[in-house]
């Protein structure tokens, strides 16, 4: 997984009144959790772009008021009008104790179905994932060149190396859809043999 430097400060006041206006001064209030203690700290907004609106999964190397720590972004809150960064937690991880995290599902290759008129439809753009997190990749990878038309990938056919996948097993992962000219074609075929 890729890493990604973030600053913090420790907050000195909690509750309501505090977390108010640390959000009017444009910080964000931010919570560590996994370890000895719960360390409560503020970031500040422009820090937080690039973790936030990416696809990628980071391995975030926080140092708040200079003690320094791993963690991965567990839970984000947004202002249901604004959309502006209300809240996030943070889960302190280490190379013994395995973490839960959402990864990217990327897919490659020309499958078959949609040489013969299909689309491909990626029904799930993330997989949920436990593992040690120094064992997590940035992303899944799945090689469609054999899926035909009509067919799927269910979660139960991928495997990953030293991962557990967490999501349901009959789970749709990708699948290549009969559009309507693959239909009109297979009927035209049909009716032609006969």
């Amino acid at each position: 997984m890729k890493t990604f430097e973030l600053k913090g400060a420790v907050r000195a006041d909690l509750g309501k009144k505090a977390s108010k206006a640390d959000r009017v001064a444009d910080v964000v209030p931010c919570v560590l959790y996994g370890g000895a203690e719960n360390v409560h700290f503020t970031t500040t907004n422009s820090d937080l772009r690039k973790l936030i609106y990416s696809p990628e999964v980071f391995v975030v190397n926080l140092d708040i008021d200079g003690k320094k720590c791993k963690a991965v972004m567990k839970a984000l809150q947004f202002h249901p009008v604004t959309d502006k960064v209300l809240h996030i937690d943070f889960l302190e991880v280490t190379e013994t104790k395995p973490v839960v995290v959402e990864i990217p599902v990327k897919l490659e290759g020309l499958a078959e179905g949609v040489k013969a008129g299909g689309k491909l439809a990626l029904e799930m753009r993330k997989l949920k994932v436990k593992g040690i997190y120094t064992q997590i990749p940035e992303r899944i990878t799945i090689d469609v060149t054999s899926l035909g038309l009509g067919k799927t990938i269910q979660v139960a056919a991928l495997s990953i190396e030293n991962l557990e996948i967490l999501n349901a097993k009959n789970a749709v992962v990708c699948q290549v859809k009969l559009t309507r000219a693959a239909r009109g074609a297979a009927a035209a075929a049909a009716s032609g043999k006969k």
